[in-house]
């Protein structure tokens, strides 16, 4: 059996219309989770380019993902909820979604079932979140700004922002990837990466956390929502 569909869904609103953004972003959470066929949703703000920070918020970019029912066709722009943001927004992007892999939690759950049928050749999508212990917090901002500026000059690297349930506490980050390759190695090799991950269980930053890996089925819209980097793949020989 197939697992259930993930779709991300990134708008561009204009500055005027935050009030009602603001607003949306209070109701739409209920609306989401009581849609039909929704098994779990997040609506999302998003980081200023590929900075990450609670100092580093776009009010004009807006993201929610969603886990839909196996076997549903996911139609989040036939919703009230989706038409609604769509009226809001400027310009919007839409990336269709196959779990690969997923670990931790969020809010309790465990929301991605990674599916054993999806292909591994393709663009990958990577998806961090955690929820910072509050006296944690300025040490693991500290921590991760090399992180966040080597991100933006990695290899195969096609888009990058950061996301939020709010300002500061609930924190995460998107990625997408030009292949699975790319993602391993930056995660795994790059020094400052890596020092990051062997310092979460010493310095305890998290009281939640998940990492999640998807398989990119289809990227739909406006690429530029998402800060789509177009260059040409690096040239690098074969291991």
């Amino acid at each position: 059996m197939n697992a259930p569909q993930v779709t991300l869904h990134v708008w561009r609103v204009p500055p005027r219309r935050l009030p009602t953004v603001l607003w949306r972003m209070a109701g739409d959470r209920g609306r989401l989770r009581r849609t039909p066929a929704v098994r779990f949703a997040k609506l999302l703000g998003t980081s200023r380019g590929r900075r990450f920070g609670p100092t580093q918020v776009d009010p004009t970019r807006w993201a929610t993902l969603i886990v839909w029912d196996t076997g549903h066709t996911a139609s989040l722009e036939e919703t009230e909820v989706g038409q609604a943001w769509r009226a809001l927004s400027h310009s919007y992007c839409r990336l269709d979604l196959a779990p690969l892999a997923s670990r931790g939690s969020w809010s309790g759950q465990a929301p991605f079932t990674p599916d054993p049928t999806a292909a591994t050749d393709g663009m990958v999508l990577a998806v961090t979140r955690a929820r910072l212990r509050p006296y944690r917090a300025v040490a693991f901002w500290r921590a991760i700004g090399g992180v966040a500026s080597a991100a933006d000059q990695a290899p195969g690297l096609l888009a990058t922002f950061g996301i939020g349930e709010a300002p500061i506490g609930w924190q995460g980050t998107v990625s997408l990837w030009r292949g699975a390759r790319d993602l391993v190695e930056f995660a795994y090799r790059h020094p400052d990466h890596r020092k990051a991950i062997e310092q979460t269980p010493t310095r305890r930053w998290y009281a939640e956390e998940l990492f999640a890996r998807f398989a990119v089925l289809e990227v739909t819209g406006d690429r530029a929502v998402i800060g789509w980097n177009d260059r040409e793949p690096d040239e690098r020989g074969s291991d």
